[in-house]
């Protein structure tokens, strides 16, 4: 048996421990409004606000990346589901009938995660400006997409590895993300240079 084969068992094992075998009733209902998008519009709304009312003119730059930052790892997700073409694993012919579906299997293609990339996005994004702002670290930002993560694989939605490879992508985005910030900042909200470098040429030359 191969190391990716090896893997790939551990992987499905790893699954069907958390959804099948972690089988916790009381969970059921928290792990589906964790994972619904929808029951984090207050947070949201929240989050708006205090860019507004802590940063004012930042945070214009705060909301549009942050909307960039989703877009972004939502798109890449997507993406990357169709260059891999990894079957979900209620798709899945091997351990299909073991699956507990508490939603609809969805898409067909399920490596890596959007939901796991977005949120680790957002919280690399988040955790990362704040301290550039105000030197605070957000730590609750990672139990958050961790606990929306973990809801991925708990409904039947993903294999642990798909959660891991969306939140490297989330986390790369996010940092992407920072340093354009970060840039922004110190450039007074003018555009970065790096994003013009022709007519940073034309204009010097």
């Amino acid at each position: 048996m191969s190391v990716i084969e090896i893997f790939k068992r551990l992987d499905e094992l790893l699954f069907l421990l958390i959804n099948h075998d972690s089988d916790y009733r009381h969970l059921d209902r928290a792990m589906l409004i964790l994972r619904n998008p929808l029951s984090w519009i207050p947070l949201y709304i929240f989050m708006t606000w205090f860019f507004f009312s802590k940063f004012e003119k930042k945070a214009w730059s705060l909301l549009l990346l942050s909307l960039i930052n989703v877009a972004v790892t939502d798109s890449l997700a997507s993406l990357l589901k169709s260059v891999f073409g990894r079957i979900r694993p209620c798709y899945d012919a091997q351990i299909g009938g073991m699956v507990r579906h508490l939603v609809d299997c969805g898409g067909t293609y399920s490596f890596p995660s959007s939901h796991a990339a977005n949120h680790f996005g957002l919280a690399t994004f988040w955790f990362l400006a704040m301290l550039q702002l105000t030197g605070k670290k957000w730590k609750w930002l990672w139990i958050w997409a961790i606990a929306i993560s973990y809801a991925q694989i708990y409904v039947g939605k993903h294999y642990p590895s798909d959660v891991v490879a969306g939140a490297l992508l989330g986390i790369v985005v996010g940092n992407v993300m920072a340093k354009i910030f970060n840039q922004l900042q110190h450039s007074k909200y003018k555009m970065p240079k790096f994003l013009f470098p022709a007519r940073e040429k034309r204009l010097h030359g």
